[in-house]
């Protein structure tokens, strides 16, 4: 059977072609080195099947990762990571708060603000250089569901009903500049589209091109904890509960990890595995 014949479904249940390209490139993007991209593209042809899904092929490459190297793995499930930010989305918007930290933001998560006709929660409030914007986190738990029209006309509304109220208050010492949505997974075609026209910034796991959440992520090394192949679910829930959303930031406070009554062997395995996702 040719390999470029054969169907894969994705999570959203859509049939396509199988890339080699592609999971190349998904093993590359994390630095696995040539001869580890090799073996796992070896197996995965080796197991290829019609209708075999994404997920299958994914958990295949995931388990060669973590038994080469931890941190690889830790890379490439990233995706998945972030839906286990969840359930309620509240860890998502304080893990976009920390990006736009580590850009130079200032920022407030879950504000209270008055629009000119009601007030609005915003879930984060970024402060830079004069400006402030306004930033509304979709989350969504589950692949496959993307953010349609509705969600970025709805945010521009809200926005707009802000906006006038606070360029109108001097007392503000910003200027409202800029709306943002942000979600952790895809914007549909006419979501794109309305927010080029409506002058929203859209950000999503691959959008913009090049610099997408994704992107931004592995650039600046802001891995959530949720990566992690080492801490256990429970381990994870309990730092997302004490507002820990960051790798790095056990990376200079590990008090967290010894309020987990973590071992010391186990506790310099996990800090190794954090210093090289973090490149600290």
């Amino acid at each position: 059977m040719e390999i470029d014949t054969i169907d894969i479904i994705k999570s959203s249940g859509e049939k396509v072609k199988f890339s080699l390209d592609k999971l190349k490139l998904s093993l590359k993007r994390i630095g696995t080195d040539e001869h580890t991209v090799n073996q796992i593209v070896d197996t995965v042809k080796d197991e290829l099947y019609q209708g075999i899904s994404t997920k299958e092929i994914y958990n295949r490459a995931f388990a060669m990762l973590k038994k080469k190297k931890s941190y690889w793995a830790s890379k490439y499930k990233l995706k998945k990571a972030i839906y286990e930010l969840g359930p309620t989305g509240f860890p998502f918007e304080n893990f976009i708060s920390a990006i736009l930290k580590y850009s130079g933001y200032k920022t407030e998560v879950g504000t209270i603000l008055q629009g000119h006709c009601v007030k609005h929660e915003i879930d984060v409030l970024a402060h830079k250089n004069g400006n402030t914007t306004i930033v509304e986190c979709k989350f969504h738990n589950e692949q496959g569901l993307n953010c349609n029209v509705k969600i970025p006309l709805y945010i521009n509304s809200r926005y707009n009903d802000v906006k006038t109220h606070w360029n109108s208050n001097p007392k503000n010492g910003t200027k409202l500049t800029n709306g943002w949505v942000v979600t952790n997974t895809r914007f549909t075609e006419d979501a794109l589209q309305y927010g080029k026209c409506a002058n929203l910034y859209l950000l999503s796991w691959d959008y913009p091109k090049n610099n997408g959440l994704k992107d931004r992520i592995d650039r600046l090394g802001l891995y959530p904890i949720t990566v992690s192949t080492l801490l256990t679910n429970r381990e994870k829930q309990f730092l997302l509960s004490r507002d820990v959303v960051l790798c790095r930031e056990l990376v200079g406070d590990a008090f967290y990890l010894d309020h987990l009554g973590i071992s010391e062997t186990r506790k310099a395995r996990i800090l190794k595995e954090i210093k090289m996702l973090c490149h600290t």
